[in-house]
């Protein structure tokens, strides 16, 4: 198998985004900015509802894999779809947009390939529903060992860890990834699903992994702290490598000691937040992949995240790498 700069494992779902306003959200009892998990009545019934949408392949890993193919780069994906209509629209469209994916799809009679109904309001923020389907019960016997050895980085993603099956693949995953002295990065995805895990977030953190993504919800929920201050405090003693993003604020790298503050790449509007984190995530893994140094990774990140954010959707419009080398971040 040839070699890869980033395999990630994570959720499979595809993305179903519409424009709405702020009254569809209060008909509808949505917290705006909000990410909630619902079941197949509710998702089907607000999908009847909403406008015109867009389909595509998404989960925050799967577009962080996207990403990495647009700026060059070599990506794996492995996630669990069903033998149905939306397992179809993932499988081609993650394809088309050069990324590996070999995970067999589930047996008949599964539960149904996941979605992620995507709300946006006139602002760009996006108020998220996602009916998980079968993308969580991955298990062991799907990771591929050798697509995980063939990485530079193995990314796994935190929204994977609620069932006990997909946390033992998440493991599994990792423990290959060490052996083959291969680097294990984590996003921490959503500061609920610290919530619900953070001794284990923590165990696996200080345990296993090189490169921690959070947001700055993310990893105050995490420590437990006051402010964002404190919080990368506590990460600079916890982690190897941690990148912490704070939107229009930018990010900061904390490595080896050092605190590096990357700002926000310029937009001209922001048109939809969805997969800013995940875009960013790809020009970061991508710039530690192929060895070009932390600050250098996070302006890429910071690029791949405005030029997500300035249309609908997260995928990109453009190929990352043709606007990272007009920026001179790649040869």
């Amino acid at each position: 198998m040839q070699d890869h700069d980033v395999v990630g494992i994570g959720n499979a779902i595809v993305d179903i985004i519409a424009h709405c306003d702020d009254a569809f959200l209060s008909r509808h009892d949505q917290r705006k900015g909000s990410m909630q998990l619902v079941d197949g009545a509710t998702v089907a019934r607000l999908y009847e509802s909403m406008g015109p949408a867009v389909e595509i392949s998404g989960g925050s890993v799967a577009n962080t894999m996207v990403g990495i193919a647009s700026l060059g780069g070599r990506a794996g994906f492995i996630g669990k779809t069903a033998r149905d209509q939306f397992g179809g629209v993932f499988s081609h469209d993650i394809r088309s947009a050069g990324v590996t994916f070999t995970t067999p799809a589930a047996a008949e009679g599964s539960d149904p390939t996941g979605r992620c109904l995507i709300l946006v309001t006139p602002d760009g923020q996006r108020t998220m529903n996602t009916f998980l389907g079968v993308s969580p019960q991955l298990g062991g016997g799907e990771i591929d060992a050798e697509l995980i050895r063939s990485a530079r980085i193995v990314y796994l993603e935190g929204y994977l860890f609620d069932r006990p099956e997909a946390k033992a693949a998440f493991r599994q995953a990792a423990e290959i990834a060490g052996r083959a002295k291969r680097q294990v990065a984590l996003s921490l995805s959503d500061p609920f699903c610290v919530d619900r895990h953070r001794g284990e977030f923590l165990e696996l953190i200080r345990g296993c992994v090189d490169i921690l993504f959070a947001n700055e919800a993310e990893v105050c929920s995490l420590f437990r702290a006051n402010s964002f201050e404190e919080a990368a405090s506590r990460a600079q003693a916890n982690t190897k490598l941690a990148v912490l993003t704070r939107s229009e604020a930018g990010s900061v790298i904390l490595s080896e000691g050092k605190s590096i503050a990357i700002a926000a790449a310029p937009v001209a509007k922001v048109v939809d937040t969805t997969g800013a984190g995940d875009l960013y995530a790809a020009g970061f893994l991508y710039g530690i992949a192929t060895g070009r140094g932390v600050e250098v990774a996070g302006r890429l990140g910071s690029l791949a995240a405005a030029e997500i954010i300035s249309h609908i959707g997260a995928r990109p419009e453009v190929s990352l790498r043709e606007l990272a080398t007009a920026r001179g971040l790649l040869e």
